[in-house]
């Protein structure tokens, strides 16, 4: 068996981060464990440039811009949607789901999805550094890992494992 290795190490990496505004006491938790996690990583904070958007249905188009620029190895993509009495959480989840999706498979940019989809505000506390950890941090991991496997995949993989 041969194995594509990959790598967590973010030096020399660059990362375009869109962030929500809208439930901005989740997003802005959201937002300091990924540029943490990608500091803590290797990347230099002058290599991370963040857009805000409004809210989270606005993310796809900012991640597909900043893809298409080709000035990022990934792009990270962070929001909160909390249900509500109407169905437009529902509409807005698979909105962003959908789009975020359409940005890699256009681009070929890795994109992290960074968007929690949540019953309550509990919850999303519980996940942007409560008791359930930070995702900011976890889909900055996976940028990374990523950003570091896509070039790799273009050649044949290492010696058997």
């Amino acid at each position: 068996m041969k194995v594509y290795e990959t790598s967590t190490d973010a030096d020399r990496l660059r990362f375009g981060v869109v962030c929500s505004r809208f439930n901005h006491l989740i997003t802005v938790r959201l937002l300091e464990g990924c540029i943490g996690e990608l500091v803590r990583r290797g990347a230099s904070a002058d290599d991370i440039h963040v857009a805000w958007v409004p809210g989270a249905f606005e993310i796809p188009l900012a991640a597909r811009t900043l893809a298409r620029s080709r000035r990022y190895d990934a792009v990270v993509t962070l929001g909160a949607v909390i249900r509500g009495g109407t169905p437009h959480f529902d509409y807005v989840c698979d909105g962003v789901t959908r789009g975020v999706l359409d940005v890699m498979n256009e681009t070929s940019v890795p994109v992290a999805f960074g968007v929690l989809t949540t019953d309550d505000v509990d919850q999303a506390l519980a996940r942007a550094g409560g008791e359930d950890g930070n995702k900011g941090e976890e889909v900055a991991s996976a940028a990374i890992e990523m950003a570091r496997l896509l070039p790799r995949l273009a050649s044949p993989p290492g010696p058997e494992a």
